[in-house]
């Protein structure tokens, strides 16, 4: 018996079947190349690609219990470092006779009479500099000490009268905090995700944890784990170490580092750079700038400008936070009344370069409630708190 004919349109099916499997692979190759390309912008943001040879860094942990509720801030003495001593001035020694310039017959010496104390005119004090208003925005160093911020706050007519030294009280760093975000933005198409950043303290030593995904929590295409590592100072953050573990899909993992010692940063590239001392890295910029708002929350008066250093792993910049907004936002944690600060380098911002806005809420301990990294109008990411933060138990007093 004959086998039945197959159908003229089956037997087409057959044949443009393996074509539209190969067209439906390389659609979906397309797609997962441009999500791809989409995100790896953020690379120049978080810093720069590149290998390190230093082992990997070990992260703290820590368990967070308790959820960070809205509360005023407290008045806070800001932190100085203690000037150093002047060396006392060595007192001339006349220089001795020889033995053999000693006569018998010469006169004893006569007593030198001591001058009398002259006294020191007392000026006039200056007039108050509270009707004093700076036609332009005025320019505050993060490493500014106490004596900046008594004379902001006599500038500033605006300042709280409840930030004097004499009231506010010695600053206490927050226990260790984590904050969750939602991630969402635009680059030729929509992409979502998902950050986390944590601040972790063990004594005076400290991490900072900055943590982006690009795509599903569990199998992001593009991960960046980024750790700060340094020491608690009187002038906030003193970072020791900076790494950063970028995964891309289908690619190995690459690394870069930037290692810090005084007055030198070594980039991921082997340079090595001179650096204030207040210099800050990619991760440990956001909490150096809480730690700035508290101890000196007249800075963030509208119109006002913070400076910042930063030693990223490909190069070292100042940054010029400004405070051009404050703004009502809701929150998981209800509605935050937060200041808008949008950076301008001290430099020309090459074409296409990114920027990052950030928030930061005085009722939740000055925290950044919202960060927006853009490129242009149509190239950015936007991360928005998504939870209440939460934080660990109070260390017990030693």
């Amino acid at each position: 018996m004959d086998r039945p004919l197959i159908s003229a349109r089956a037997a087409a099916a057959a044949r443009t079947r393996p074509g539209r499997r190969v067209a439906w692979a390389c659609l979906l190759a397309v797609v997962l190349v441009i999500h791809v390309s989409g995100v790896t912008w953020l690379q120049d943001a978080l810093g720069g690609w590149g290998a390190g040879s230093t082992p990997v860094l070990r992260r703290m942990e820590v368990a967070f219990v308790q959820a960070l509720a809205p509360a005023a801030p407290a008045a806070v003495a800001p932190a100085m470092p203690a000037a150093p001593r002047p060396p006392r001035p060595k007192r001339a020694l006349p220089a001795a006779e020889p033995a053999s310039a000693i006569r018998q017959d010469d006169p004893p010496a006569q007593p030198v009479p001591r001058p009398e104390p002259v006294p020191v005119p007392v000026p006039e004090p200056e007039p108050a500099l509270a009707s004093a208003v700076p036609a332009e925005p005025t320019v505050e160093p993060a490493s500014a000490t106490a004596s900046m911020a008594a004379q902001s706050a006599a500038v500033d007519v605006k300042a709280p009268a409840a930030a004097s030294a004499g009231e506010a009280a010695a600053f206490e760093w927050p226990p260790s905090t984590r904050l969750t975000y939602s991630l969402a933005g635009n680059y030729r198409g929509e992409v979502q995700g998902s950050a986390l950043v944590q601040w972790v303290r063990e004594g005076s030593r400290y991490q900072v944890h900055l943590d982006v995904f690009i795509g599903p929590s569990f199998a992001p295409l593009v991960s960046r784990r980024m750790t700060s590592d340094g020491e608690l100072g009187p002038t906030g953050l003193v970072p020791q170490r900076y790494e950063e573990i970028t995964k891309v899909a289908f690619q190995s993992p690459r690394r870069a580092t930037v290692q810090f010692a005084p007055g030198v940063a070594t980039l991921s590239n082997g340079s090595m750079r001179e650096v204030p001392a207040a210099v800050q890295d990619t991760a440990s910029q956001f909490v150096q700038l809480t730690w700035l708002f508290t101890t000196q929350p007249a800075l963030l008066e509208v119109g006002r400008t913070v400076e910042l250093p930063l030693a990223l792993p490909r190069r070292t910049d100042s940054w010029y936070y400004e405070v051009i907004a404050k703004e009502r936002l809701a929150t998981p944690a209800g509605d935050v009344e937060a200041f808008h600060l949008k950076p301008r380098r001290a430099e020309k911002r090459p074409r296409g370069e990114l920027s990052a806005e950030v928030w930061f809420a005085p009722t939740l301990q000055y925290l950044p409630v919202r960060i927006r990294i853009q490129q242009d109008a149509d190239t950015f990411v936007d991360l928005t708190m998504d939870a209440a933060p939460m934080q660990a138990a109070p260390e017990r007093p030693r």
